[in-house]
């Protein structure tokens, strides 16, 4: 993994960077790079409210505010960014002022690479909203300053449509604190756990891949098609 001047990690949701970059994070933070991240809502609006059910409609934001703060703990994160977005909203706000608070992160920071989700690839419309924001400010730059993005893609076609991982992380050797870092979500992941981990250890092909080497394309910018 090359060194960084600064990572970016730009996600809509808690949890959203546990499963697919948590490993990729540390890493970089192993390797002395700062990383920031950026988690624009609370997912207050999730479905899922513990296993057996121990949160509340209520009181589910501060939960998962608590849920993050302590994953970001473990993942040696220390610029935590709460950018106070509503979940399940994001597809609603104006472009140009989720471009304008992307924008202004790049500003402040000067980062080398950005971590989020690619357009077109994933799934929910927070995501995906989240997704062309970031490609429309690192847009405004000029092509020979713009920071490297690594996008996390898991639509039903994007294989097809995207090809093979452009990079792929192995983050075998952080593997037991990206455990950690998925049970301090427990709100979303505790009725999952026990099979995943069961998986993996058991050495299933599609949870070691999925959970063992972190998969990440990068932009074709010679065919934008965000509006």
């Amino acid at each position: 993994m090359e060194k960084e001047r600064h990572v970016l990690v730009i996600f809509p949701h808690p949890d959203d960077e546990a499963f697919g970059v948590s490993g990729t994070m540390m890493k970089h933070i192993e390797s002395g790079t700062p990383v920031t991240y950026a988690c624009l809502t609370l997912g207050e609006m999730a479905r899922n409210l513990g296993n057996p059910p121990f949160a509340t409609r209520e009181s589910l934001p501060q939960i998962r505010k608590a849920e993050l703060e302590k994953a970001a703990e473990i993942m040696g994160i220390t610029d935590l960014r709460l950018m106070g977005y509503r979940d399940k909203t994001l597809e609603f706000e104006n472009d140009e002022e989720l471009a304008n608070m992307v924008f202004q992160l790049i500003e402040e920071l000067n980062p080398s690479l950005i971590i989020s989700f690619y357009p077109g690839y994933s799934v929910h419309p927070d995501h995906e909203a989240t997704a062309r924001a970031v490609i429309r400010a690192v847009r405004r730059l000029p092509k020979e300053n713009r920071p490297n993005l690594h996008l996390v893609a898991f639509s039903n076609d994007h294989k097809e449509k995207l090809g093979v991982p452009h990079i792929v992380h192995d983050i075998t050797d952080v593997w037991e604190r990206k455990i950690k870092v998925l049970k301090a979500h427990v709100s979303q992941t505790g009725w999952m756990m026990d099979e995943m981990l069961e998986s993996v250890a058991a050495k299933n092909p599609d949870w070691t891949e999925r959970m063992l080497r972190e998969r990440f394309w990068t932009y074709d910018w010679d065919n934008d098609q965000v509006q």
